[in-house]
């Protein structure tokens, strides 16, 4: 349908390119537009006419070609099942319904009562108030709201109040190639970079060849030195997924912009806090992990480790065994922070989030604490200061 289109554009004297019109399939395959003959004309007429001058044409063909579409819209959005539509039309809660919501007390007092509802729930439910269900004030379920629960799946509008999540997701990896916007952070971290002189002499050193030359009345006198390489050392551990979404653009110019200034740079990912193990590839980090322990006896203290995250989780996974929303880990998420902050002296912790925000977050304090107070903020200012910070000699 699309290519005929695009051919009865050309004959009605629309100068349409095919990158255009590849433009148009990458904007449709990424639901630029859904469902609405309305929008499909605005995204088709932005990605395909570069000219105001030929709009007129363009709607012409554009009304012959998709003639009655709009019926077949309706007829889709007719047959959608019922449960999407109950799943898209969320519950949103006013200030008052939100007061009525008891929180469940301690973290045991929540999992218990999880263990009883699981035992006597034998049907789904929707909208309540007790049971494992969509929507609704239930401590249990998805797409509702209270102030402490558990969420399990990932259907509808997220409050992010859960105390834990029971749900399998798929994140992606950063793209290491991203060169827009990172020029400023290459200038930042670039402050890190420590250059020593390694291997055989064999890099003329021009101004000591002069000097010796001229000391020795003009017989000439060759000055060779080691090559200078780039010596710092960087571990990077990436939070990824869940609140990190909303920081996904500005993590993948940091890593783009490291992979180009650190020739020593190791990286591995983790979800909302350092547990057990890390892993390199988001898409088989089920079956390809790497132990922590082994990453501690791996790198030498004398990497400059550097966090990026926003910390930003419920306090349970930072101090609770269990408490990790993916996984029962036996030892807290903050034991192994200690373990890692005394091996890697210099360490830093980066948030993406905005810094008048973490003294709302008691996550973000509680992680900060851990750090010795080294966590900067994602911004220039900030990654200047983390910098200066990793140079220094031990903790601040």
């Amino acid at each position: 349908m699309l290519i005929r289109f695009f051919f009865e554009l050309r004959d009605a004297g629309v100068p349409v390119s095919l990158p255009e019109f590849l433009t148009l399939h990458e904007a449709l395959e990424a639901r630029v537009a859904e469902c609405s003959a309305l929008d499909f004309y605005h995204l088709a007429r932005l990605s395909l006419v570069k000219d105001e001058r030929h709009f007129d044409r363009f709607d012409r063909v554009f009304a012959a070609h998709f003639k009655g579409a709009e019926r077949f819209f309706e007829r889709l959005l007719a047959e959608v099942p019922a449960d999407w539509l109950r799943a898209a039309a969320e519950r949103l809660f006013d200030e008052e319904e939100r007061r009525k919501v008891q929180s469940q007390g301690s973290w045991d007092e929540l999992l218990q009562k999880l263990r009883d509802r699981l035992a006597a729930q034998k049907e789904r439910h929707e909208g309540g108030n007790k049971w494992i269900g969509t929507g609704g004030t239930s401590p249990f379920g998805s797409g509702g709201y209270n102030p402490e629960g558990v969420r399990i799946g990932d259907v509808g509008q997220r409050q992010r109040r859960a105390m834990k999540v029971w749900d399998q997701r798929s994140y992606r990896n950063f793209d290491g190639e991203v060169e827009l916007g990172t020029r400023n952070l290459k200038l930042a971290l670039r402050r890190l970079r420590k250059f020593a002189r390694e291997g055989a002499a064999d890099q003329l050193d021009l101004d000591a060849t002069i000097d010796s030359t001229a000391r020795n009345a003009g017989w000439l006198d060759l000055k060779l030195v080691p090559e200078r390489r780039n010596a710092v050392k960087v571990l990077l551990l990436l939070d990824v997924g869940g609140s990190m979404d909303d920081h996904v653009r500005i993590c993948e110019e940091l890593f783009s912009a490291a992979r180009a200034e650190f020739k020593h740079l190791e990286y591995f990912y983790f979800h909302n806090f350092i547990y057990e193990s890390v892993w390199k590839d988001n898409r088989r980090r089920h079956a390809e992990r790497t132990s922590t322990l082994q990453l501690l006896r791996t790198y030498n203290s004398d990497y400059r480790v550097v966090f990026v995250g926003d910390a930003t989780m419920s306090p349970y996974e930072i101090v609770q065994p269990g408490g990790s929303v993916e996984h029962w880990n036996d030892e807290a998420g903050s034991v192994w922070m200690q373990r890692i902050t005394a091996h890697f002296p210099q360490l830093v912790w980066l948030n993406p989030e905005p810094r008048e925000r973490w003294e709302y977050t008691p996550s973000v304090q509680l992680a900060r604490q851990l750090v010795g107070g080294r966590m900067f903020s994602l911004t220039l200012e900030g990654l200047d200061a983390a910098m200066r910070a990793l140079r220094k000699k031990g903790a601040p």
